[in-house]
């Protein structure tokens, strides 16, 4: 079952935990890309130096100011999208979940074909390499994943051991533990 716009409208950084877990699901064509979410980061508003929204509302990160329950997409490094979920409490005017990994379970040779590799090993397991995987770009700004689309998140399977450390490549806010994440081995 898709995820309702509810799950997303609470703390960044509880979503962040719960989204751990779920399914990203990916329609290419007649065909399905799905993968449990195993790595997430939590990023807010002016609380958070490291966040993009941290200093006002611009044309890049303006979908984190929006309707949560949505993606934000944008270009890193000249090469790279990532996809983030817009999720935030009240008490805050932005807020998103970068997905920085996940466990491929069905389309795989897809994603394979997509980031031209032949294995599994490392296909999945960063934010860029998941779009990439994915085939998700800008385009996919502002996407409700709360609908069934082309791109959506559901339900998945039951965590029992949450993992946290400090969030990966930020110069700011470096010492909030709000990176979460999986072990592979533990639940698949």
């Amino acid at each position: 079952m898709v995820l309702r716009r509810n799950f997303f409208q609470r703390d960044t950084v509880t979503v962040a935990k719960d989204l751990l877990g779920k399914k990203i699901v990916r329609k290419i064509g007649n065909k399905k890309c799905i993968g449990i979410i195993t790595e997430t980061e939590a990023y807010r508003a002016s609380d958070d130096p490291a966040s993009h929204a941290a200093i006002q509302k611009t044309k890049r990160n303006s979908k984190m100011f929006e309707k949560v329950g949505c993606a934000y997409v944008y270009f890193t490094y000249g090469m790279y999208y990532c996809i983030n979920v817009v999720a935030r409490s009240e008490k805050f005017n932005a807020g998103a979940v970068l997905i920085r990994g996940i466990y491929p379970i069905q389309g795989i040779d897809i994603m394979k074909r997509n980031r031209k590799k032949t294995k599994i090993n490392n296909l999945v397991n960063g934010p860029g390499k998941l779009t990439q995987a994915l085939n998700i770009s800008i385009k996919e700004n502002g996407y409700d994943l709360t609908k069934y689309s082309s791109l959506y998140i559901t339900n998945g399977i039951e965590i029992k051991k949450i993992h946290k450390k400090v969030r990966i490549g930020i110069s700011k806010g470096i010492m909030k533990k709000w990176n979460f994440s999986i072990e592979k081995n533990d639940y698949f």
